[in-house]
This record gives structure tokens, C-alpha cells and sequence, in this order.
């Protein structure tokens, strides 16, 4: 399918299911970071490597990469759409775009949010300024390959146990799933809604990381559809099983480029 194919398949649907993957969490820029890297080895050995999305997002950031040009172009691309979004990615700048009616569910936690480290069942909260300014001066030490500024707890305490807080991802022992829980059962009812219906269902960088969470439940949802359509954009796992031959198409491209370059 060509670009403008996709673009109208899009606009001519009555439902849009859209995946976003590990292209969106920088996945291809962060595996040659030395800085990075290096920094990441230190928080592991330290016993925060529960920090990775947010230390991700931040070198990611200090070399000048976003996502929120390709996110804009999406949101343009479903504004008048019946959607929904999943998402595999933990970076916040997904859950900071303003979708219509909340259509947006990341199940793999994001790097917006804390939760008690210990499983309590605490309410999960936003992180706040002072998190901000704790972890900014942290990661600040790290590109100098030294944890200058970390303390424990970093996240502060959870009020209800005293237990430190950590990020609400999946990276955290005794993930908290309550943080997306309600999102997801909205998703799984609009999804009920689906069948027999014309949708397009367009997955952007999703590979392996998680794959019972997009890749195969999209597959399943486009094969039993006999209306529905995917659009797979994936830089080297872009190909569509047989028995989705007809049914879409495979595009070899980093989810967050071709988004970019789309229209």
C-alpha cells in the first residue's frame, strides 16, 4: 500500500485501533548511547534500575530526540476517528498528548507515574516537581558517569506503608497494574464493539518486547475481522503472517520516522 492508500484506509474506517511499540521508548538511538549505557550499568548496581524508562527518556531528550512531532501527526491523523491507542512504550510524552475521551491505555506502565515500591496497594500518583528535580540532578551526575545527588528513597515514601516509591512500570518489582487497569477495561469494551465493523488497525514500532500485549491480539483481532485491515510499520520486524496475506501490509520503517514524514 502507498502512503496515501494507508492515509485513506485511515479516513474511510469507522474504527481505528492503533499499537505503538518500542521505536516510541527510543529503542534504536538508546542501544548506541554509550552515556546511556554507562549510566544505566551504575543505577543496576545500585538497585534503581526500576529509573530506566525515565533515564531513557532523559538521554534521550539531552541528544535532541522527541517523539512529539510524530504524536502530533497522529493526533491529526485520528482527530474525527472512533479510536483507540495501546501503547508498549513508557515514555510520557504519550500520556501527556491530549487524546480524545482518554482512547489511550499503556499497560506497561508509564514514567509519569510512582507507586508504592513494596505492593501495598497505594493509590498510584504523578510524579511532582520536586521528583523532577531529584531525578534532573541525578541524571545530571550520571552523564559524568557518578550517582552525584542520588539519595534514599529517591521518589520520597509511600505514605500508607513507608515503603520507598518507585516509577509505576513494568522495570518495578511489585508492578502496581491499578495505575491502567480502568483504561484497559474501556479499551477491551471498545474492542468488543469492533467486529464486523470497518477498522484499520495500524501498529507503529511495536516488536517483540511485549508481544501478548499488541503484536498477537492484533493479528487475532484483523484475522477474525473479515472488514479489518493492518498496517504493520516496524524497522526490521515489519512482515505479516500468511495467514494475514491480503489483509494489510508491511512497512520497513521506524514507527516514529514514518509517522514524522507521513503527510
Amino acid at each position: 500500500m502507498e502512503t496515501r492508500d494507508i492515509i485513506a484506509a485511515i479516513r474511510e474506517a469507522d474504527l481505528v485501533l492503533v499499537g505503538l511499540g518500542e521505536e516510541f521508548d527510543g529503542g534504536r538511538e538508546l542501544k548506541t548511547c554509550p552515556e546511556y549505557l554507562r549510566g544505566l550499568e551504575l543505577m543496576r548496581e545500585a538497585g534503581i534500575g526500576w529509573l530506566e524508562p525515565a533515564w531513557a527518556e532523559y538521554c534521550l531528550a539531552k541528544s535532541g530526540w522527541s517523539i512529539e512531532a510524530a504524536l502530533e501527526k497522529l493526533a491529526v491523523l485520528l482527530e474525527d476517528k472512533n479510536y483507540f491507542i495501546v501503547s508498549t512504550a513508557m515514555n510520557r510524552r504519550i500520556e501527556l498528548k491530549q487524546w480524545k475521551q482518554n482512547r489511550m491505555v499503556m499497560p506497561c506502565g508509564s514514567n509519569r507515574k510512582k507507586q508504592c515500591s513494596g505492593g501495598c496497594g497505594q493509590t498510584t500518583i504523578n510524579l511532582e516537581e520536586r521528583d523532577d528535580k531529584l531525578l534532573l540532578e541525578m541524571f545530571d551526575g550520571l552523564t559524568r558517569g557518578k550517582l552525584t545527588g542520588y539519595q534514599v528513597p529517591v521518589l520520597g515514601v509511600c505514605p500508607a506503608c513507608g515503603a520507598h516509591m518507585a516509577l509505576n512500570t513494568v522495570h518495578t518489582d511489585d508492578y502496581d497494574e491499578k495505575g491502567y487497569l480502568e483504561q484497559w477495561q474501556l479499551y477491551t469494551k471498545w474492542l468488543q464493539g469492533t467486529l464486523n465493523k470497518n477498522l484499520t488497525v495500524v501498529e507503529l514500532g511495536v516488536g517483540m518486547r511485549y508481544p501478548t500485549v499488541i503484536r498477537w491480539p492484533f493479528e487475532k483481532v484483523v484475522f477474525f475481522n473479515k472488514k479489518a485491515r493492518l498496517v504493520r510499520v516496524n524497522e526490521s520486524l515489519y512482515q505479516l503472517t500468511e495467514e494475514l496475506s491480503g489483509k494489510g501490509c508491511g512497512i520497513p520503517r521506524n514507527g516514529v520516522e514514518w509517522l514524522e514524514n507521513l503527510c
